[in-house]
């Protein structure tokens, strides 16, 4: 049995529609307890703020919890060192995520600005149904295998006949926009009024655009 073997490229791109906050809230201290207490209280801070700001408690959502003993370098006249215990470190990975819109963002970041619970904080822009996307972009792999294929059986006087296998590794995809917020500076060090004033209605993040690939093999059957 004669085979045709084509790869599928596929092409997909979407809108942003949903925007993801990430944030780690964390606090040091030689006592745990003091450690922890401090770390707590920064993500109920921030949760009343975003509360405030009319984000629902249960969209920010916890997705970490860690708790880190910390050591440092003590060197002695002699020039002797060793690890010596200087504290916990707890943190919190909180997330919120909602549907994109700029002066919605704006919002949020204020919100993040009043609660002065200083977090390290990312903000991502991404699909609310990422599966949808993949499936297209899959779709799309197959039928430009298919069209690879006809093309070629037809410049060789033959017909496609059936598909005999696939071959397909998964790959990890990325379901983000590559527009980066850097917020380092602005608007967590501004005040809240700078916050809501730093995103215009013209602020678009780029679309998300994903490609991959896949291996079709046909049969390939005689014309008549």
């Amino acid at each position: 049995m004669r085979t045709v073997t084509v790869q599928g490229v596929g092409k997909v791109s979407a809108p942003v529609d949903t925007v993801e906050l990430s944030f780690c809230l964390w606090a040091r201290d030689r006592d745990y307890d003091a450690a922890l207490t401090a770390a707590s209280t920064k993500v109920e801070r921030l949760e009343q703020a975003l509360c405030a700001a009319d984000f629902p408690a249960a969209d920010f959502q916890t997705v970490g919890f860690h708790v880190n003993t910390e050591y440092e370098s003590v060197c002695d006249e002699k020039g002797n060192c060793q690890s010596v215990f200087s504290g916990y470190r707890c943190s919190y990975d909180q997330q919120l995520r909602f549907g994109f819109d700029a002066a919605r963002l704006g919002v949020a970041l204020a919100a993040v600005a009043e609660s002065k619970s200083e977090p390290e904080l990312q903000v991502h822009f991404t699909v609310r149904e990422p599966e949808k996307l993949e499936a297209a972009l899959l779709q799309a792999a197959a039928d430009s295998a298919r069209a690879r294929a006809e093309v070629l059986c037809a410049a060789s006087g033959c017909r496609l006949g059936e598909l005999q296998q696939i071959e397909y590794d998964v790959n990890r995809l990325s379901f983000l926009s590559e527009t980066r917020m850097e917020m380092d500076c602005m608007p967590l060090a501004m005040g809240s009024a700078k916050a809501k004033r730093s995103l215009s209605a013209n602020f678009r993040p780029q679309d998300i655009a994903l490609q991959d690939t896949a291996v079709f093999v046909w049969e390939i059957r005689e014309i008549g």
